[in-house]
């Protein structure tokens, strides 16, 4: 009776060594996923809500960012948390997650001989210098007898942006040190 148990006991140990061995060569590595931190890169295709492309990096380059840092509009780097490369996903960005709502003070009336004759076009975008040496497109929105009303307002401004996503790498942060 005693080495029945003894036998059995054996067989119990040995049954649990082998399945515990047996899981943790099969268990799957974590999938690496966006977080805090990572650097990412994702293609993607943005269009406004008629459908009409904005812009696409089909034929580029894929875009990369480092994801928490605020380099990439705010509803698109909220939505894209959490991703695993190869992760696809549809994102809509209302104006407050994007590029902000139409500015009424961003008008600023200017007089006509300040602009090239050429650019005297109602949608006409040009260049200036921001206040720290930026680049800024500004939009001619009104051409007046004396004066032009330029719009200062990001050109994506009150627009709500529809992404379609794909997420091609991530990094953790730490892997470049």
């Amino acid at each position: 009776m005693r080495s029945i148990r003894s036998f059995l006991c054996v067989c119990v140990v040995a049954l649990l060594f082998f399945n515990c061995d047996l899981s943790a060569q099969t268990m799957a590595k974590p999938a690496v996923v966006i977080q805090t931190g990572s650097m990412v890169a994702f293609d993607y295709t943005l269009t406004d809500e008629s459908g009409t492309v904005i812009d696409s990096s089909k034929g580029k380059e894929p875009m990369h960012y480092v994801h928490g840092k605020g380099q990439i509009i705010p509803g698109l780097e909220k939505e894209l948390e959490g991703l695993p490369v190869g992760g696809e996903k549809k994102v809509t960005v209302k104006p407050e997650d994007g590029y902000g709502p139409i500015n009424p003070q961003a008008f600023q009336e200017i007089p006509k001989d300040k602009l090239p004759p050429d650019a005297l076009k109602v949608g006409t975008v040009l260049t200036a210098t921001g206040p720290q040496g930026q680049s800024v497109p500004v939009r001619v929105h009104e051409v007046k007898e004396n004066t032009v009303i330029m719009d200062f307002n990001h050109p994506l401004a009150g627009k709500t942006l529809l992404f379609a996503v794909k997420i091609t790498e991530i990094k953790a942060a730490d892997t470049d040190k």
